[in-house]
């Protein structure tokens, strides 16, 4: 199956200006600060050295996108350059300077990062709020400027929610966003904890944490854990992107000949979601 991109590419998010300004010019990397508003927390520094290694031999090939700020120059997109410019030992770098609000400049890294991927679920998530926050967006606000479901974008902001341990272990990836998404759902802090620690001692998948957060709670803490049957491929991937494009709990048990979906929603925010996702399939 197709897998979905972001439908708000980040040219769009840059402002028009004239051609002498759209010119690609070095500037020292001692003249450039990073950007507070970069989403992206972690760089691996395996991944850095290696494109340190490739700038020595071929340099920096695409320029990065910088805006004045007091005399310098502050980071828009193109961090990981900047970072493995000054491991290989460049004094300068190509850049490419425009003029940008603060709206602007929040946009265009969390959007950069999110079309090349390079966000856990919870950079996005915290990208995303402080995006809101800072422009003082809805949710819906937020999804159309980033080209997003609103559901999509609701179901990244529950992330934030979840305990600071289970935060810890998504943002290391010892639990997947999937994982995070289920647990995320689960209101009972001693439940959700329980189910956490299963995750990880007995190794379930999301699909088999899915069945276990459904059940009742009496019945979830003394009925032994059996394993669900294992969906295809195709199937998996359709209730993952089921789930995040609703944006709550979505179970598909069955083949591809016949099965069926369950959207379970516990409060009235996520019976919102469900009404949400209808009126855009019916192109409200």
């Amino acid at each position: 199956m197709r897998k979905m991109g972001l439908g708000r590419g980040l040219d769009a998010l840059l402002p028009e200006t004239a051609a002498e300004e759209n010119d690609v010019r070095q500037i020292p990397l001692s003249e450039i600060d990073r950007n507070p508003a970069q989403p992206r927390r972690r760089f691996d520094d395996d991944a850095l050295d290696s494109l340190a290694e490739s700038i020595k031999v071929s340099g920096v090939l695409v320029p990065l996108i910088v805006t004045p700020a007091k005399g310098r120059y502050r980071i828009i997109a193109g961090e990981r350059r900047f970072r493995a410019a000054s491991r290989a030992g460049l004094e300068s770098v190509p850049c490419i300077v425009r003029d940008m609000s603060r709206q602007q400049e929040m946009e265009a890294a969390l959007v950069e990062n999110l079309q090349r991927e390079d966000l856990n679920a919870l950079e996005e998530a915290e990208g995303i709020r402080a995006l809101m926050e800072e422009c003082g967006f809805t949710q819906e606000q937020a999804a159309q400027r980033l080209g997003k479901s609103r559901p999509a974008v609701a179901n990244a902001l529950r992330l934030l929610a979840l305990p600071a341990d289970i935060q810890a272990a998504l943002r290391e990836g010892r639990i997947s966003a999937g994982h995070g998404r289920v647990l995320a759902g689960v209101h009972d802090a001693e439940l959700q904890h329980r189910l956490y620690l299963r995750t990880l001692n007995e190794t379930l998948n999301v699909r088999q944490l899915e069945v276990l957060a459904a059940l009742p709670e009496e019945t979830n803490l003394a009925r032994p854990h059996r394993p669900a049957p294992r969906l295809s491929p195709e199937l998996t991937d359709m209730q993952e992107r089921l789930q995040s494009a609703v944006g709550i709990r979505t179970s598909l048990t069955g083949s591809l000949k016949r099965g069926r979906v369950v959207l379970t929603y516990t409060n009235a925010e996520e019976l919102e979601l469900i009404y949400a996702a209808l009126e855009t399939l019916e192109g409200k």
